[in-house]
């Protein structure tokens, strides 16, 4: 009774301290938040100022390129944070990035040589590869020189590897030196276990992107064109490392073909010429001091790719502009901006095409170089893109600089070009067209007993069920086949006004066949085998400019936008997921993403050629 009492006269008094403690834990909260996001925020100013700062070039500096992770056409704009964690020189580098590194390392004095160390490295094409190599091989005419170490050298890094002076391997090391090619899946049999049959309309004998999904295993005619872009890769990269390496291409051949090289003695390396010498890392650390002639206790001055794109160029603004557009990754009628659609750099259709006007409307543009890397896709998207070029030749020369590939759709859009430059290892080609669309009808009526009906005003009023749900559905295949005819024509129509051909004659070399550049020039689908630093050399000629800077379009975004992304880019969530997924699923991602993109992209007709051809 008495602590009732007791409790009931204190009752105001407790409320009041328990307000009291509450008020002063939420103040105290709000005000740890708010010292905690201004230091952040301090932190990401002073990253940002310290990361546009310019990079002070000691003497006897060296550039070392990590060759790990990913090489694509482009990359993105790290944020600060990832500069903060470490990450800039890490996943995806940039072939635009590293051209220009490796251009500054060249004219700067301060930088006495390049260092490759070697690791799990992987290109988007084989001309990814070729044009970092030509760099290297360019830089050497300044005199100075590249060393290159590693613990196992990768096929494609040690191609990229044998341009250096000195090759040398760490004991114990390996070198995967074994020719090109490979196996891909065929998903035929385990959907017809599962009741789904793909149906496809297409033109072209050559256009395998379907065969994955309708048959068991390659087509006579898909084997005939990789083994002739898939070979003639080959015998290039042995024609470059033979050069490097003093030694004869056949010999290196007959290395892939006699043995497993990966599982040799590093002792047997050194006999094949394939490295040098054979060393630990603080005997590689003392070679190049020895190069550098620094003592045994001084450090080594290094300079990573970010510094290098930091480091100050003599920035040539004078005379007149020529544009270089980059268009790479598959071409798409729009961007999304969920994750299921993160597959990577896209060409949308629409923002591309109004790019492209805003050039032939800027005056102070005087050409367009268009670097077109990209295997294809929607084909309304793709004509979209390929009327803005024709409207923007009208006004102005437009040279195409073809990168790791430029075919079916990425020919499509490169066609109306003044001029074709293409690498030596560029795909191209692959003139042809399909529509590829799954029934379920086995799966979803016969093994699970779901059926459908309804009324329709009209025969074919709900054809898009009919196509996917329905096994009655040949009348409305015949008519997409003959949607898919007409597209081939106006393919075979767009190719013929562009490169000055007879229909007939870009039939003979079409059919969806993908050609190696080098091929490609012997029938006319390029006009010559050349670098990007060349097709801005000829949009320079044809525009009839002497002196002449380069300017990058669509300029790259800030790292904030991927905080705050506007509907026509996907979120910071997806890129960051996008990464996870990619090292999750590994060689399984970009095959998985293909699908997710043919199936989302809403376009019925795609312009796409075989999978990507990856190098790693």
């Amino acid at each position: 009774m008495y602590l009732c009492t007791l409790l009931r006269n204190k009752k105001p008094l407790i409320m009041k301290q328990f307000i009291k403690m509450t008020l002063a834990t939420v103040c105290g909260i709000a005000i740890f938040l708010v010292v905690t996001g201004f230091f952040f925020t301090i932190s990401l100013l002073g990253m940002v100022a310290s990361d546009s700062a310019s990079t002070k070039v000691k003497d006897n500096s060296v550039f070392v390129i990590k060759l790990n992770g990913t090489i694509e056409e482009r990359a993105e704009e790290g944020s600060p944070l990832d500069a903060i964690l470490g990450m800039n020189d890490m996943e995806v580098m940039g072939l635009d990035d590293l051209l220009c590194a490796i251009r500054k390392a060249k004219n700067n004095e301060d930088i006495k040589g390049i260092y490759l160390e070697g690791g799990a490295l992987s290109f988007d094409a084989p001309a990814t590869a070729q044009q970092l190599r030509d760099a290297l091989k360019d830089f050497k005419k300044s005199g100075k020189w590249i060393v290159a170490y590693a613990d196992h050298y990768y096929q494609a890094s040690y191609y990229l590897a044998s341009v250096a002076d000195n090759i040398y391997l760490n004991d114990h090391g390996a070198i995967e030196f074994k020719g090109l090619g490979g196996k891909g899946e065929y998903m035929k049999g385990l959907y017809d276990k599962l009741g789904i049959k793909y149906q496809v309309a297409k033109v072209g004998k050559y256009k395998s992107y379907v065969e994955r999904n309708t048959l068991t295993g390659m087509s006579d005619y898909d084997r005939e064109q990789r083994t002739a872009y898939t070979n003639g890769i080959w015998n290039y990269w042995l024609k470059e490392m033979a050069e490097s390496r003093k030694v004869k291409a056949e010999a290196l051949n007959q290395l892939a073909n006699d043995s497993i090289m990966g599982f040799a003695n590093p002792s047997d390396y050194v006999k094949a010429k394939l490295i040098d010498k054979v060393m630990f890392p603080e005997e590689l650390k003392a070679e190049i001091k020895k190069r550098l002639k620094l003592e045994e206790d001084d450090d080594i001055p290094q300079l990573t790719l970010s510094d290098m794109l930091n480091v100050k160029s003599e920035k040539n603004d004078d005379g007149e502009k020529i544009a270089i557009y980059y268009a790479y990754g598959s071409i798409v009628d729009s961007e999304t901006l969920n994750l299921i659609q993160g597959g990577g750099h896209c060409i949308v259709g629409k923002s591309t095409a109004e790019d492209l006007r805003k050039l032939a409307d800027d005056d102070d543009v005087k050409a367009v170089v268009f670097r077109v890397n990209s295997g294809g896709g929607s084909a309304v998207a793709s004509e979209q893109i390929r009327h803005a070029v024709k409207l923007l030749k009208a006004k102005k020369p437009v040279v195409v600089s073809m990168g790791g590939a430029a075919a079916s759709g990425g020919y499509w859009i490169s066609s109306p070009a003044n001029y074709i430059f293409a690498e030596p290892t560029t795909i191209t080609g692959s003139i042809g067209i399909f529509g590829l669309i799954p029934n379920f009808s086995g799966l979803v009526t016969d093994k699970l007993g779901i059926t459908f009906d309804g009324v329709t005003t009209n025969k074919f009023s709900d054809y898009e069920t009919d196509l996917i749900l329905s096994k009655d559905n040949d009348e409305i295949m015949k008519h997409l086949q003959t949607y898919i005819d007409q597209g081939y024509q106006d393919f075979l129509s767009i190719v013929s006004e562009g490169r000055g051909m007879k229909p007939a004659e870009v039939d003979s070399i079409g059919q969806g066949r993908v050609w190696l550049a080098t091929d490609a020039l012997k029938i006319k689908l390029v006009d010559k085998l050349g670098s990007l630093d060349d097709a801005v050399k000829k949009a320079a000629e044809l525009a009839k400019v002497k002196d002449y800077y380069t300017e990058a379009y669509p300029g790259e975004g800030s790292w904030i936008d991927r905080f705050m992304p506007n509907e026509d880019k996907g979120s910071y969530l997806d890129s960051q997921l996008r990464r996870e997924f990619k090292a999750l699923l590994g060689d399984l991602y970009e095959p998985l993403m293909e699908i997710r993109q043919t199936v989302k992209d809403g376009s019925r007709i795609q312009a796409r050629m075989l999978e990507d051809v990856r190098v790693k």
